[in-house]
């Protein structure tokens, strides 16, 4: 299986409240959602679907309602505008690697897999993990293990990296991996989590990139459109929560005499949605997850 949808029927009950209406899916990867959200469809229905992804093209939907597009999701403004849609009824975006790319051992996705120093989700793309360990100054390098990794060592971790590679350069995970050996074993998979996290996040841009979606998603939205983000890591949520319930992502918005502020969604639930046990037992990649879902005011 090119990858098991979390929370699959829980996303898109609370999707689809139009059946003749427009749809978009952010993140096509294996299609398990978009299937979904087609079979919710009237004829009348459209869904599009985004993936940067050149391995996802390979399973399009043949299906006259769907249309597939080959671009990363910071570009969901244009793309549809491009396509005649300026307003949609309901987008899902469901966040973070897929199973296929944590899989696929060259891509380097993985903290279990010897693999190059890749994790772009577009291959075709300059930016690798290569670049960054070999290139990004030390004071980059910390503070992308300490933003984007929540590392608190972060500076010894790019001191340590900056010194290895004058003398050789870093060119797969494992060679990665073998400068952190001293990390006691019971530690090692949740650090490792975090160093590949960390990396990938700047690889991919994936902070910015869900930002711009988000602001992007508002706009086009139908007034009582849906916006449903399963995310998978605190930095996703904390971004997704905070707009969902008033439209920004730092400071404080702008408030009447009374303390009121100007809402931008209504949220569905006040708590996120997380997988039941028996979907954590059958997909151990949904044990993380969270849905927050809102209806735009």
């Amino acid at each position: 299986m090119y990858h098991n949808p979390v929370l699959l029927k829980e996303s898109v009950d609370a999707l689809v409240t139009n059946p003749d209406g427009v749809y978009v899916d952010c993140t096509f990867g294996g299609g398990g959602h978009s299937r979904e959200i087609l079979s919710r469809l009237s004829e009348k229905g459209r869904l599009f679907s985004f993936d940067q992804d050149l391995d996802a093209l390979k399973n399009a939907i043949d299906d006259p309602r769907f249309t597939l597009v080959n671009q990363n999701f910071r570009f969901l403004e244009n793309s549809m505008l491009a396509y005649g849609i300026s307003h949609v009824d309901g987008i899902l975006a469901d966040l973070g690697v897929s199973s296929h790319q944590f899989d696929e051992a060259e891509r380097g996705f993985s903290t279990r897999s010897n693999a190059p120093l890749d994790m772009r989700m577009n291959v075709m793309q300059g930016l690798d993990a290569k670049k960054i360990i070999n290139d990004y100054e030390e004071e980059d390098l910390a503070n992308i293990f300490y933003q984007y990794g929540e590392l608190r060592e972060s500076r010894k971790l790019a001191r340590e990296i900056v010194h290895h590679r004058k003398t050789k350069k870093i060119n797969t995970t494992e060679d990665l991996k073998n400068l952190f050996s001293y990390i006691p074993a019971f530690k090692q998979n949740k650090f490792f989590a975090q160093v590949f996290q960390a990396i990938r996040i700047e690889v991919n841009q994936e902070l910015e990139v869900l930002k711009e979606m988000l602001v992007q998603s508002y706009k086009i939205l139908k007034v009582e459109g849906r916006l449903v983000v399963i995310s998978y890591h605190s930095l996703e949520d904390r971004l997704v929560k905070r707009f969902l319930k008033n439209g920004m992502f730092e400071g404080e918005p702008q408030r009447d005499i009374y303390g009121n502020y100007a809402k931008a969604f209504e949220l569905l639930k006040t708590k996120a949605i997380i997988p039941d046990d028996k979907e954590i037992e059958e997909n151990s990649r949904a044990r993380s997850a969270k849905m927050r879902i809102g209806t735009k005011l």
